[in-house]
């Protein structure tokens, strides 16, 4: 379960990236955060990697919480929170699996356990077949599919997906969502941040629309309405 209570950020000189934010996420649950540019999507997912901390409120992962985390305990909260990214962040010079071999040594993962591991999760994105590859030799649907099996290295209870498909064409976004959706269902708590109205309403799930740092709309089977 993830709480959001009370939950602002707040920038120097600016206006509030959130301000009194509130929601329950139940372990398992798929959610659609939607709005405008600016509206707080992607500093809500940086409060749950506590990539940034809140001005006020608090957030709790599973009892724990996080708003008061040490700066030691970050990495084990990491390994609970896969995280991917619009413009993908691979290695350009490791090929596809050491760009997931490399998530997992950083965390001090063996190597026999890296060698185990890594094929199964590239399996799981259906690119074993590439592991040998390098990002410039991949298409952007492949990079990104990359980008997610880096981010499952450490099997996370939590999937924070900040605009994954904003550089990929119709067919390669649906790819991702699908994607998404079967990791989902495997049991991952799944926050997707996206302007992309088509798949929110392909998705029918919950959706979250923030506007002005303030949740102004909780639906489930929810439809992208701003």
């Amino acid at each position: 379960m993830i709480t959001f209570t009370k939950v602002s950020k707040q920038y120097v000189d600016q206006t509030p990236a959130l301000h009194g934010v509130s929601l329950k996420i139940p372990t398992g649950d798929f959610v659609s955060i939607v709005g405008q540019s600016g509206a707080g999507k992607s500093t809500l997912l940086k409060l749950l990697s506590a990539e940034e901390k809140p001005t006020q409120g608090n957030i709790v992962i599973d009892g724990w919480d996080i708003t008061k985390i040490k700066n030691w305990q970050v990495p084990y909260l990491r390994r609970q929170i896969g995280v991917v990214f619009q413009d993908f962040k691979l290695l350009p010079k490791r090929t596809a699996f050491e760009n997931v071999a490399f998530a997992m040594e950083v965390g001090g993962a063996l190597p026999k356990d890296i060698r185990k591991a890594v094929p199964q999760i590239l399996k799981l994105v259906n690119l074993l077949d590439k592991s040998d590859t390098y990002p410039n030799e991949m298409s952007g649907g492949e990079r990104q599919r990359i980008s997610i099996a880096r981010a499952l290295a450490y099997k996370p209870q939590i999937l924070l997906a900040d605009e994954p498909t904003g550089n990929l064409d119709a067919l390669n976004s649906w790819d991702i969502v699908q994607l998404l959706m079967k990791i989902n269902k495997l049991g991952t708590t799944v926050l997707l941040a996206t302007h992309n109205d088509d798949i929110v309403n392909a998705l029918k799930k919950r959706v979250v629309t923030l506007n002005q740092g303030k949740v102004v709309s909780d639906q489930e089977a929810g439809t992208y309405k701003l």
